[in-house]
């Protein structure tokens, strides 16, 4: 009889060629902008904080007078503090003693398990924060960070599926919880599991069967509500109190963004300009970057089209990529797919800063970044990052809401 490979099945080695292939987005734009200005933090005895002065008013003590005519009284200078706590980022990776002396020799395994596991978590905290960088979905909140990932769009009786538009941000794995509007988890809506997401990404199921309420059930990440950082919702808005400045109060006008927030809004140039504009007049500042979704991009492109304009991508300084605007000189045009949709943020980011008391770093406080887990014969790395998203001039940055997307 001859050998088959059936036959011999016992015998063969598994062999795995080449580098492990990512089927997973990691890009990360808007976060890796703001991060080259990213600052230290200060320390109290009431814990880690940010605290920065501003200069809020003139010295109006001034005028022309007739001889021997009373001069107008003496002004001053008037300053406000922004303070803002930071917020405290975690992931955890978790190894059992067998995949770490089997991952030693590549013989055995075809990356070191515990590597790739570290630098994968790495990326994954990066890619989650550029989500929190944009703040909360859906236009849900503006004044601080619930960590609301998507609305549920479709309410009705205990289901499985859950119908809220994804965007990427809800992935396979990921533990969530369904709350409503003051944080308070649905019945049965605490640390569910997604187990799928549609193909059209307005749909996702989870584990156990949840009855959710239509616009009035919220997506976070199991137990990250109102504990994540600020976000451009809610730092790019004409409201709220943020960096404990609050905008309504009498005086406070300087604390607003420009907003445009009209059912539809057609993208012209025009606008755009007048946005600048409106920057301009207020605090002096030109834009140095338009972000948008990838359907106001669409947009944009047509737009120049139509003006048989040049539109071909080009490279900017630190490798952004994008399509230009024209204001004074040539701005990028970028996407970020975290970019809520149809809307586009223009801004001058050395406004804003991410302070932090130091990059994401696996704890190692007694020596040693793996740790053993009490009684198993396993292994656990913690990664971690105390940081916030602050903006130190409200009125350099301007927003379009409910833009026509292409």
């Amino acid at each position: 009889m001859s050998a088959t490979m059936t036959t011999v099945n016992a015998m063969l080695k598994e062999v795995y060629e080449g580098d492990i292939r990512n089927q997973l987005d990691d890009a990360a734009i808007a976060i890796k902008r703001v991060l080259r200005s990213s600052e230290g933090v200060f320390e109290s005895a009431g814990g880690k904080y940010v605290r920065f002065p501003l200069r809020t008013k003139r010295n109006h003590g001034i005028s022309y007078r007739a001889e021997n005519t009373q001069l107008a009284p003496a002004g001053r200078q008037g300053y406000a503090e922004a303070q803002e706590t930071l917020r405290y980022g975690y992931g955890r990776a978790r190894f059992t003693g067998q995949v770490m002396d089997l991952a030693k020799t590549n013989t055995q395994a075809f990356a070191n398990a515990v590597d790739e596991e570290m630098d994968g978590l790495k990326n994954d905290v990066t890619r989650d924060q550029n989500r929190i960088v944009w703040g909360d979905r859906e236009g849900f909140a503006e004044t601080n960070g619930t960590g609301v990932i998507t609305v549920v769009t479709t309410g009705g009786a205990a289901s499985t599926t859950v119908t809220a538009p994804t965007k990427g941000q809800i992935e396979p794995d990921m533990k969530i919880d369904l709350v409503d509007n003051t944080g308070t988890p649905v019945a049965a809506g605490t640390n569910r599991t997604v187990t799928a997401v549609a193909p059209d990404e307005l749909s996702f199921t989870i584990d156990v069967a949840v009855a959710t309420t239509s616009s009035a059930t919220y997506i976070t990440r199991t137990g990250n509500w109102n504990n994540e950082p600020y976000g451009l919702t809610a730092l790019v808005s004409q409201v709220g109190t943020v960096h404990n400045i609050n905008s309504a109060t009498a005086g406070n006008d300087y604390w607003r963004a420009s907003a445009d927030d009209t059912t539809t809004t057609v993208l012209t140039e025009a606008a755009m300009i007048r946005k600048c504009d409106d920057i301009r007049r207020k605090v002096g500042n030109h834009i140095s970057v338009v972000f948008c979704s990838l359907g106001v991009r669409r947009t944009y492109f047509n737009l120049l089209t139509s003006l048989r304009r040049y539109n071909e991508p080009k490279e900017w300084t630190g490798g952004l990529v994008g399509l230009a605007f024209n204001y004074e000189k040539e701005v990028p045009v970028v996407t970020d797919r975290d970019c809520p949709d149809l809307s586009m943020y223009l801004g001058d980011e050395k406004e804003l800063t991410v302070y932090r008391n130091r990059d994401w770093y696996f704890a190692d406080n007694d020596g040693d970044v793996l740790k053993w887990v009490n009684d198993y014969d396993a292994w656990e790395a913690l990664l971690k990052c105390y940081w916030q998203l602050v903006i130190h001039k409200r009125g350099a940055w301007a927003r379009f809401r409910n833009l026509t997307e292409a």
